[in-house]
Formats: structure tokens, sequence, C-alpha cells
């Protein structure tokens, strides 16, 4: 969310970065808020005259009384509760103009950094650097699910009959596997001084529409029927919300944190569910990483944590490239975007696996994450990116480490979160 007094300054440069994320059915909103703008702060100074002229004549009663002048301030009295009743009309209307500004104002998209490359959709998303050689085998690798039903480690239909599409069963190997990454991502994190948290997986709805749009909010989470409360789509729902209302000394900042948890998500919108694969999926688990620190920081940290999550996937020896987001494939509180994708030898493309993303200090206005300054208090940036989010994950893992026999090769650094095993061998 945006500060009103700089859209109040800059309502030409508001309308253009609205321009540059293609929605100029949002151009409007800025003239609306401005109206209520100038209309509450007119508010507000009538407000604080009655308050005056209150004062002034509630002073006069006390010397009335005491010169024996009970009628005259009797008059006075009526005059005062005449005002108590306008300022009590007032105040009513300020906070309705107050509730619609900050209504308006969080659909107003934040101002994307000078560096995104402007584009509709992520199709004018632009590659960046790739790192680590793509391979094409000379032999065939099966889509990902008949990798996983070769080795016994998966079950759709049972899930189905439980709980729809978009969820699975996973099974032995493969169930190890998926919790040896989870493993080795978090020790992996902790050894890059991150600090380990295991969050809530329900929030309430004030922190949903602190760390995200209406429109995320619409498409990916989950309502607990009867109660003020979400299933968490990211851990960083619970992790940023983690800080709301709180005022924080510059001592203790950056506040860098890698937290494990279960997913749940929608998907509605053009990609849909798979029904056979496990690359969009309604339930996951993943590791996250979040920073919380002070404004001039964040584009380092912003730096940091994308590079944390190539020199994981290469610890793993799969190919990466990482791809910086156009202005049209931003979400709206996100100021500048990139993705981490891994290669896919079956695709021969890459696919998305980790997105890094700097949100200024969009969600800290949201929720009221403040630093506390010298001469004032002032808001916090906030930034999240995927440390690694299987099965989606082990997708690439399986790809790139699938033999000719049907076996697959266990990289090295998750050997020892495989009890020593180095490869898993095909039971079907």
């Amino acid at each position: 969310m945006l500060d009103i007094k700089f859209v109040r300054e800059n309502p030409d440069a508001v309308k253009e970065n609205i321009k540059k994320k293609f929605q100029n059915h949002k151009l409007g909103l800025v003239d609306e808020v401005l109206e209520l703008d100038k209309k509450n702060r007119e508010l507000k100074l009538k407000g604080d005259e009655l308050r005056n002229s209150r004062n002034s004549l509630s002073t006069q009663i006390g010397g009335l009384m005491r010169d024996g002048k009970k009628d005259e301030a009797e008059k006075i009295k009526a005059q005062v509760n005449e005002i108590n009743e306008e300022l009590a009309n007032n105040e009513v209307l300020e906070q309705e103009y107050s509730d619609k500004i900050k209504e308006i104002m969080m659909k107003i998209p934040n101002m994307i950094h000078e560096s995104v490359p402007i584009g509709e959709d992520d199709s004018k998303n632009v590659e960046i650097e790739k790192f680590g050689d793509p391979v094409v085998p000379d032999y065939e690798i099966p889509y990902h699910t008949d990798i996983m039903e070769s080795l016994c480690g998966i079950d759709l239909d049972s899930a189905r009959r439980v709980a729809g599409n978009g969820f699975y069963y996973l099974m032995g190997d493969i169930a190890r596997l998926h919790s040896a990454v989870i493993t080795y991502a978090r020790d992996f994190m902790i050894n890059k001084g991150f600090t380990y948290c295991i969050p809530p997986f329900m929030i309430r709805s004030d922190v949903v529409t602190g760390v995200m749009s209406f429109e995320e909010m619409d498409a990916m989470m989950y309502k607990i029927e009867g109660e003020d409360l979400f299933l968490i789509g990211t851990s960083e729902h619970s992790m940023i919300g983690k800080f709301k209302d709180q005022i924080l000394q510059k001592k203790d900042l950056p506040y860098t944190l890698t937290s494990y948890s279960p997913c749940f998500r929608k998907e509605k919108g053009a990609h849909g569910i798979e029904e056979r694969g496990v690359y969009r999926i309604h339930q996951f688990e993943k590791q996250e990483m979040i920073v919380v620190c002070e404004p001039e920081d964040s584009y380092k940290w912003y730096d940091k944590m994308w590079s944390y999550s190539v020199e994981l996937f290469r610890s793993l020896d799969i190919p990466v490239r990482t791809l910086e987001c156009c202005s049209g494939d931003l979400a709206d509180l996100k100021a500048k975007s990139l993705d981490v994708e891994a290669w896919s030898p079956r695709q021969q493309k890459y696919f998305e696996v980790c997105s890094c993303s700097n949100l200024t200090d969009a969600q800290a206005r949201r929720l009221g994450i403040r630093i506390k300054g010298e001469k004032g208090n002032y808001y916090a940036h906030t930034l999240n990116n995927t440390v690694i989010a299987p099965p989606r994950m082990l997708i690439a893992l399986l790809e790139n480490n699938y033999q000719e026999d049907g076996s697959i090769l266990i990289p090295k650094v998750l050997q020892p979160y495989m009890g020593g095993k180095t490869k898993l061998e095909p039971k079907k």
C-alpha cells in the first residue's frame, strides 16, 4: 500500500505505474482517492476548529459560574453541547472517509522498481542468467508421476477418492526423498544464518489482507467456515504477520527467518489443477525464507536471497536460470520479482521452482510494521523467497537424475538424509 501523501504529491507517477502494470481499469482510483483525501483533510481541519471552539467555551463556563452568572454559563453549555453533537457527526464522516480511502489505497499497486522490464504477462519475462549446463540424454525420460509410480512412490487414485484432484499420497522412497529435500533445505538456510521457524498454518483475515491483494486472496486462499481464519498459501503469510503492529528496534534488524509449512491453494484461474501431475496442486509443503530489514538494505537482501536458491539447486546438480519478472507479471504488492527456473530434460525447457520478491514497504504499511528511528518511526521493508517447494522440486530432481535403467541417482548432499542411499531402483 502506498503512502497517501506520496499519491497526493505524485499522482501522475502513480497513474503511469498503473499503466506499466497494464491495469488501466484502476486509473480512476487515483482521482477518486485524492478527492476523498481532500474531503477528509477538510473534515479533520473542521474537527480541530470545533475542538478549539469547545475548549475555549468550556474555559468560560467555570468563570461565569464563579461570578454567579449561571444563565450565561448555561447558554455556553448549550453551545458546547451543540459543538459536541456536530463534532460527533464530523468524526463519523472522518471514519467513513478514512475507511474508504484505505479500501481504495489497497487496490492501487505498489510502485515497481525502475529496473523492472515492461510487459503485459509472463511471456515478456526476461532471462538474466543460466547456471549449469542443461542436458538432454539420448534416452526417453518418462513423465514425473510415471517415474514415481515405477518406484511405488505415489498414489493419485486413492487421493482422488479421498480428496479429489490436486492431492496425492507420496509413498516409500519418494516420500522419504521429499522429506530429505525439505530437511536439507532447512539446514542449508540455517547455515546461511537464518533462524528456523514453524509458523501457524492458519491466519486471520487482517493478516491475509496485509500480505496480499484482494485478487490474490480470492484466487488462492481457503476460508475456514464460521471462523475468521484462512489456511495459509505459503508460510510467508504468517511469517510476515508475526511482525504485525510491531515497532522494531534498529539493533535487532535484519530479521532473517526460514520457515517450514504445508501450503494450501485454490489455484483458481487459467492454469488450473493437473489431474495426473504434481506441478500445480491444492496442497504441498515448502521451505520459505523471509527478511524484514531497513529500507536501504532491501535490494542487497533481494540479491542475496535469489542467489541462495540458485546455490541450493546447483548443490543438487540441477541446472537453473533466473528470469526477471515483467511489470504485468508482478502481483500488486511487489516492487521487483525474480523467478528461478529448473531445467526439465523431459520437456527440454525450464520451469519455475522459486520466486524471490521485494515488496518494499507495501506489506509493512498494511500491517503496521515500523522501525523506531531517532527522528520518528518509519516502515520496514519485507522480502520473501522460496527455498524449496516439493513435490514440484522433485520433478526437477527426478528428471535430472533419471538413468536409462529407470533408477534415480541421489545427489551427494541428500544421501545423508536418505540413510546413505546412493540410488533408487524401480520396483515395477
